[in-house]
């Protein structure tokens, strides 16, 4: 008899709680915000993606005549493979294969130069993203702004991502 009344005691007091903390959650002005997603939409970030495509557009360039080059000869040992002595043949492969190696060289070559080069031109954005956001904070009164990853869904209305986006268009028209 008394354990089920404290149990039902407990069952209340949590409800209780459980219905206050939701109250005090409903008053709380939360948002999200996608900073990788604010950072890349900005107008400053398209420049800069633009003169990493320029600056390695030759290197880019490269890589796909290499690719044209092997596709061409493994056709070619496809088409021809009958007709081909057996020295041809491994000549052909071998070849194939370097082509493949120097694809596979350039191609991480380029991916860690672009992704320095991405790092050096983005590096000061962490300052600009969290003045944005605080102006954003003051100017709306956000109680709390998390970080996009940290919710399984986020509804339009909570989203400001959009909004930083173009704060920092603004910071940057301003500078």
């Amino acid at each position: 008899m008394v354990q089920a009344t404290l149990k039902k005691w407990l069952m209340i007091s949590l409800c209780v709680g459980l219905f206050g903390s939701a109250a005090a959650i409903a008053e709380v002005k939360l948002a999200f915000v996608d900073v990788d997603r604010a950072v890349a939409s900005s107008e400053s970030a398209q420049k800069l993606l633009q003169q990493l495509q320029q600056e390695f557009s030759a290197d880019e360039e490269t890589i796909k005549k290499i690719q044209t080059e092997a596709a061409a000869l493994l056709q070619k040992m496809q088409k021809d493979s009958e007709v081909m002595s057996e020295d041809e043949k491994r000549r052909v492969q071998q070849e194939i294969e370097s082509l493949n190696n120097d694809f596979v060289y350039q191609r991480q070559k380029l991916q860690k130069e672009v992704a320095a080069r991405q790092q050096e031109l983005f590096a000061g954005t962490d300052g600009k993203v969290r003045k944005a956001i605080e102006d954003l904070v003051l100017e709306n009164d956000y109680d709390m702004i998390l970080p996009r990853s940290a919710a399984l869904y986020v509804g339009d209305l909570y989203d400001i991502t959009r909004k930083v986006t173009e704060k920092l268009n603004e910071m940057d028209r301003a500078d």
